[in-house]
């Protein structure tokens, strides 16, 4: 490990007194507290991501019939997991998307699968499955997302059964809120994924205005729903970060005006919204569809009119209003599209998203036959194409993790404090065992600059020099030596954003 601070990148800012102390926004376990960070500095600190797609959200009749016709007839939950072409998922494969940069992992999820369809009682064995993936994602310092996936379609129901529909999906989010109710603000929960608009009220092609605010309210309806669920169920539920599902994830029916933001009494939202344009690249091979021709290449001056047009979309209506913005899904097949092509698409929506502090999650599939498929390698545990990875890389600025070894701590700032007369701030800071000594850096211009890495070990605070610039906001890490190694990687993942006064 290099002996000084590395330079990494971290958007956590934090709400500052006049004069006073202020606990530090460390990163706390799984059954930890939930910070005092807003929902767009959550998003912001997330980066970009990548999707288990094709996994525990894998269903259908199907896979219970070929279980009774070749296998035990013993459904388990392994038999859904591999029934869309994934490996059995391990700590190996969740740890690997770590490494190459990612921040996030949503995790699209089939409740139903396994479910006692009288009752909606989800089972507890699909539950403790879910539950060991995010404890792998969260334990790998990325953030996880989980939500109610496609599931067989049954959200198609309703329009024709409301009420029956509504109990369903209420039922099954107070399970899934109970489960993971004490997990801290590295879970976010999901509304849906696509499924929130219906053809069979209102069809964007034709159609009368009043079939479309039925169509809206009853999109608004479900996602209100699901706030108040979550809100309501106890635990660290009260404060946890939402993702509103837009209506259809269309990012122009999303901005219309008939759809609405749920009331939330705790303001942690942000808004979900797939990119899959044009469809001609993004959704189709090889093959043309009544409704598009398939291409394989992408990049000319249209395309990337098109693109900067629908993120400037979404930052106008929803970001600039101050509602973060989730790509939750974006991405295109390789089987007969030119390989630079995709690895441009790829690129230029994750930068297009990421320059405007919305945060991409990659749609990522199990490998396929094709030498780039999935775009993530679950043998390999990294990113199929190694142009792709690069791309990913020189957007964010990532250079690598920094191994630390478990057993080392870092100092947990317990408390800042300000002089307002010397325009000076003074951190103080819980003793690590073993600290030769300890180091601080601050993050400016867009490096983390070390300024001092001989404070004594038996020092357990630091005060700046005299006369800071009065609300200049900086971003300070403080650091361990143990046993000859800087405790780096975790500095920097709990620095603590501060404004002098």
């Amino acid at each position: 490990m290099k002996n000084k601070l590395t330079a990494a990148i971290l958007s956590c800012v934090m709400v500052c007194g006049t004069m006073g102390s202020i606990q530090s926004s460390a990163l706390p376990a799984k059954n930890g507290g939930m910070r005092s960070m807003t929902t767009a500095e959550i998003v912001q600190d997330m980066g970009i991501g990548i999707n288990l797609g094709n996994t525990m959200e894998a269903c259908g009749d199907w896979i219970e019939d070929v279980d009774r016709q070749w296998g035990d007839g013993v459904l388990q939950t392994k038999d859904y997991e591999i029934a869309w072409g994934s490996p059995i998922i391990t700590k190996e494969i969740i740890e690997g998307m770590a490494n190459e940069g990612f921040g996030v992992v949503r995790v699209p999820v089939a409740w139903s699968n396994m479910m006692d369809k009288s009752t909606y009682t989800i089972s507890p064995e699909y539950t403790a499955r879910v539950q060991q993936i995010v404890d792998w994602v969260i334990d790998a310092d990325m953030y996880c997302i989980i939500n109610i996936h496609y599931d067989n379609g049954w959200v198609n129901n309703f329009p024709s059964d409301e009420e029956g529909s509504m109990k369903r999906y209420e039922t099954m989010w107070k399970q899934i809120a109970e489960a993971f109710k004490n997990y801290d603000d590295h879970l976010i929960f999901e509304s849906q994924n696509e499924e929130l608009g219906w053809d069979s009220i209102w069809n964007q092609w034709g159609g009368t205005q009043a079939q479309k605010e039925k169509s809206y309210e009853l999109c608004n309806r479900v996602n209100q729903k699901f706030v108040d669920v979550i809100r309501a169920s106890g635990g660290n539920n009260s404060k946890r970060h939402l993702l509103i599902s837009g209506y259809k994830t269309d990012i122009t029916l999303t901005c219309d005006p008939l759809f609405k933001m749920p009331s939330d009494p705790a303001n942690r939202m942000a808004i979900s919204v797939h990119y899959y344009t044009p469809v001609g690249f993004a959704i189709l091979e090889d093959k043309d569809e009544s409704w598009a021709k398939a291409r394989s290449t992408w990049g000319t001056d249209e395309d990337y009119r098109e693109l900067n047009d629908n993120m400037d979309m979404m930052k106008t209506n929803f970001a600039d209003k101050g509602i973060p913005v989730i790509i939750g899904e974006y991405g295109c097949p390789t089987k007969g599209k030119e390989t630079d092509s995709v690895v441009r698409f790829l690129s230029a929506v994750c930068k297009a998203a990421y320059d405007r502090q919305m945060c991409p999650v990659l749609w990522a599939t199990p490998n396929g036959d094709d030498e780039y498929s999935g775009h993530y390698d679950r043998t390999a545990c990294k990113i199929s194409n190694p142009d792709l990875k690069k791309a990913f890389d020189e957007i964010t600025g990532f250079t690598g993790k920094t191994s630390v070894e478990p057993s080392v701590s870092y100092p947990v700032v317990s408390k800042v404090e300000y002089s307002e007369k010397n325009h000076q701030i003074r951190f103080t800071w819980s003793p690590v065992e073993g600290a030769t000594n300890y180091g601080i850096a601050i993050y400016l211009s867009g490096k983390w600059r070390i300024q001092t890495q001989s404070i004594s070990a038996s020092a357990t605070s630091y005060t700046t020099p005299k006369h800071l610039t009065p609300g200049k906001t900086y971003k300070v890490a403080i650091a361990a030596k143990v046993n000859g190694v800087w405790t780096t990687k975790q500095a920097i993942k709990h620095a603590v954003t501060v404004t002098v006064k």
